[in-house]
């Protein structure tokens, strides 16, 4: 994974995938108001490969999941700076001019891995032209590598994602393909600045896998693999490793 340095924060007055919004409406007459985020709507592929008998999963640095373990790391570094001065208030100037060394912007940012995530291969539904299948066939082939048609993308289910901010759907499918389908090593596509590792998961780690809270990944995820575990893996007659 890249290194991850010259971290700024800056406002964000315009955006091709976020619009910022607050709505003002009565419940039951009370007078209420809510800010949300309005984005496009997702789909997601759970790639099994039949040939390795492993799941297919991206693996990505995500800013937002960055900045979150950033906050954590600044606020524990602030409480441990506090309770050093109250307990040592004769501390040398040498020791003082460490310190601050210490706690200086540029130390308190965590490492790039602290905002990388295991999830499904993905994308937005920003291609009106274009039907759920094949943007999810389109997902596939750039982040994957696999070149399957659409007819052979099952649709799992579709529902909503972070409700309480932006409420989008997500259609998520699910695909069996081989290595005979790989046509390239993926990654995603460069032009948008997509840096993405392709991971395998053997079939009877995938349980573990999604209910190791050590992993970051996300709720699609493991919800799609206990559908695995649900409804192809009678099917095969192949454990998962509950």
């Amino acid at each position: 994974m890249e290194e991850i340095n010259n971290v700024e924060v800056v406002p964000c007055t315009e955006s091709e995938y976020l619009k910022p919004f607050r709505v003002l409406y009565n419940q039951n007459g009370t007078k209420k108001s809510w800010d949300f985020m309005q984005s496009h709507d997702s789909v997601s592929v759970l790639l099994f490969n039949t040939t390795s008998h492993c799941f297919v999963l991206v693996k990505q640095f995500r800013p937002a999941v960055y900045m979150c373990e950033w906050e954590k790391a600044k606020t524990k570094t602030s409480q441990g700076a506090e309770k050093t001065e109250e307990g040592d208030a004769s501390e040398s100037q040498e020791g003082q001019s460490a310190s601050a060394e210490e706690s200086s912007p540029s130390s308190q940012w965590p490492p790039a891995s602290a905002g990388v995530t295991y999830e499904l291969c993905a994308g937005l539904v920003d291609k009106p032209d274009l039907s759920l299948e094949e943007i999810a066939r389109q997902e596939v082939l750039e982040e994957c590598g696999y070149d399957i048609p659409a007819s052979k993308l099952k649709r799992i289910t579709s529902f909503r994602t972070n409700v309480g901010l932006i409420g989008s759907k997500q259609t998520m499918f699910y695909a069996e393909v081989s290595d005979d389908n790989c046509v390239s090593a993926g990654g995603g596509d460069p032009r948008e600045g997509e840096l993405i590792e392709v991971v395998k998961v053997p079939l009877h780690e995938a349980m573990t896998f999604a209910y190791d809270e050590r992993i970051p990944k996300s709720l699609g995820l493991i919800f799609s693999f206990i559908w695995f575990h649900n409804n192809m893996s009678p099917k095969y007659k192949i454990s998962t490793n509950v």
